[in-house]
Order: C-alpha cells, then sequence, then structure tokens
C-alpha cells in the first residue's frame, strides 16, 4: 500500500465525515438561532430551552437522513472492499 493511497482514503474518509455530519450540524445551528432570537425577543433567558428543540429537530433530520446515510456509507464501504486487492500490491 503506497503513500499516496493511505492519504486518499484518509481524505475521502475525513471528506464523507463531513458530508455526512453537515445536515444534524446545519440543523443544530438553524434551530439554536431561532431560540437564540426568540429569547432575546421575549427576554426568556432559560438554559435549558436550547436543547429539547435542538435534540428533536436533530432526532427528526437523522431519522429522514437514515437512508440516505447507510447509502453512503455503504458505497464507501463496498469501494474500499473492491479496492483492497489493489491496496495490497
Amino acid at each position: 500500500m503506497t503513500d499516496s493511497a493511505v492519504i486518499t482514503l484518509a481524505k475521502e474518509a475525513i471528506k464523507l465525515s463531513l458530508f455526512l455530519s453537515a445536515p444534524l450540524l446545519i440543523t443544530a445551528l438553524v434551530v439554536g438561532l431561532a431560540i437564540s432570537i426568540f429569547q432575546a425577543v421575549t427576554q426568556i433567558q432559560e438554559m435549558t430551552l436550547t436543547f429539547v428543540p435542538k435534540i428533536l429537530a436533530m432526532v427528526l433530520v437523522l431519522f429522514l437522513t437514515m437512508p440516505w446515510f447507510l447509502k453512503k456509507l455503504t458505497e464507501f464501504t463496498e469501494n474500499i472492499f473492491l479496492n483492497i486487492p489493489g491496496m495490497l500490491k
């Protein structure tokens, strides 16, 4: 296995992890921003108010994107398994 193959594999793994985490992170950002604006407008400064909506929104997004997550992870894993003989040379 050459150095360039290892670097390429690591780069693809990092890119996939960032690509898969993006929907959850964007959801947390948008919901957190909306709750912060709501708290600023109503002057309700309750610390626990942000957690429940964020968690519910992230669970909803996770359930909605789970088939896509699994498809991407399966494609990546199949690609690695199919390229193992070429990597060992």
